[in-house]
C-alpha cells in the first residue's frame, strides 16, 4: 500500500536516551498535520505489537503523517523504560512531538498526540505541560490510577474462571489491596514476593495471581511502585485543546462507564480551559484496542471516526 511505502526508520533525542521510531508523511504537496503515536504498558514498540500498522495506515492514506517510536529500552531505544516515570515517558512523547513537527512536509501547529491504554495517561501527560499541543486522543485509556485499573482487570478475569467463587474472588482482590499497600510503604521485592506467597487464597485462583506476579523482577517492582497512583485527572484539568476519548464497549481490562463519568467530570470543571472540549467514542462488543473478535479487525467505524475527528480539528484551526 502507499501508506507502507512512505514508512521510514527515524531516530532522534530525548533526555539523555535515543528513541528509534517509524515515521510516514503523506506525499500531497501540501504541508500535512500529523500525529505521534504513543504504545501502551510494558515494553512495548513503536507498533504497539501489530496494533498501530493498519491505524497509520488510514491516517497517512486521510492525508496525516504519523511518528510512532519504540519505548526507552525497546528494540532500537536506549534507555529502560523500567526505570522511568510516567512523567519521564510524557517527555519521551513531547519530543517526539517536536521532532514530528520538524520534519518537512508537515503542519507542526496541526500535530498532536494519540496515546493507547498507558500510553494515553503519558499524552495527556504531554499535552497538559504544553500550551501548543492542538489535540490529544486517548484510545482505551483508563480514567483512574493503574492501581484501580489493574484491580478491575484482575476481578474480571477471576469472575470469569470456572469454579471460581465470590469467595475467592474477594480474597484474592484482599491480596491484590495488601500489595498495593505494600506499594505505597515502599516494601522492598522480597516482602512483596512474600505477601503473594501467602495469600490465603484457593487453587481455583491461585495460578491466575501468580501469573499476575510471575515476571516482576526488582526494576519491574520499583517501576509499579512509581507508578501505580498516577491519577490522570489533573492532567485532564489542565488540557487546553480538545480531547477525544475512544473505548471498546467490551473492554475487559479497563472500567470504560467510570473511566468516562471521570473524563466527563474534568471537563465539566469550572477551570477548565474553553479549547479543551472532550467527545467520547465508544464502539460496542470491541474490546481494549477496539478490536472485535479478538484481534480480528478494528471494529466497524473506529478509523473513519478517529481520522474524521483530527482532519475536523485541523479544518476548524484553519478557519480561524
Amino acid at each position: 500500500m502507499v501508506a507502507d511505502e512512505l514508512v521510514r526508520e527515524v531516530t532522534f533525542s530525548s533526555a539523555g536516551v535515543v528513541l528509534a521510531g517509524s515515521l510516514a508523511v503523506p506525499d500531497r504537496g501540501v504541508p500535512a498535520p500529523g500525529v505521534v503515536m504513543v504504545s501502551g504498558s510494558g515494553p512495548s514498540d513503536r507498533n504497539n505489537d501489530t496494533h498501530f500498522p493498519p491505524i497509520r495506515r488510514q491516517l497517512v492514506e486521510a492525508g496525516i503523517a504519523v511518528l510512532s517510536y519504540d519505548k526507552r529500552g525497546v528494540d532500537a531505544s536506549s534507555g529502560d523504560w523500567r526505570a522511568a516515570t510516567i512523567d519521564d515517558l510524557a517527555v519521551d512523547a513531547v519530543a517526539a512531538l517536536d521532532f514530528l513537527r520538524a520534519q518537512p512536509g508537515v503542519q507542526g501547529e496541526a500535530t498532536g498526540l494519540f496515546g493507547h491504554s498507558e500510553g494515553g495517561w503519558v499524552v495527556l501527560c504531554a499535552a497538559a505541560a504544553r500550551e501548543d499541543v492542538p489535540w490529544v486522543v486517548t484510545n482505551g485509556c483508563p480514567g483512574m490510577t493503574p492501581a484501580a485499573q489493574d484491580r478491575y482487570a484482575l476481578a474480571n478475569a477471576l469472575r470469569q474462571r470456572a469454579g471460581v467463587t465470590s469467595d475467592d474472588v474477594d480474597a484474592a482482590l484482599a491480596a491484590y489491596d495488601r500489595l498495593v499497600d505494600a506499594g505505597r510503604r515502599d516494601a522492598d521485592l522480597a516482602e512483596a514476593t512474600r505477601l503473594v506467597r501467602s495469600a490465603p487464597i484457593s487453587p481455583a485462583v491461585n495460578d491466575l495471581f501468580s501469573e499476575y506476579w510471575a515476571e516482576m523482577d526488582e526494576s519491574l517492582w520499583e517501576f509499579t511502585k512509581r507508578k501505580q497512583d498516577h491519577d490522570p485527572i489533573p492532567n485532564t484539568l489542565r488540557l487546553r485543546c480538545p480531547h477525544l476519548a475512544i473505548f471498546g464497549g467490551a473492554d475487559e481490562l479497563v472500567p470504560v462507564a467510570d473511566s468516562i463519568h471521570l473524563f466527563a467530570a474534568a471537563a465539566c470543571h469550572p477551570d477548565r480551559h474553553p479549547r479543551a472540549t472532550l467527545t467520547v467514542e465508544v464502539f460496542p462488543h470491541a474490546n481494549h484496542r477496539v478490536q472485535v473478535n479478538g484481534d480480528a479487525g478494528l471494529a466497524s467505524g473506529y478509523l473513519e471516526t478517529l481520522a474524521r475527528w483530527i482532519t475536523e480539528r485541523h479544518d476548524i484551526d484553519r478557519s480561524r
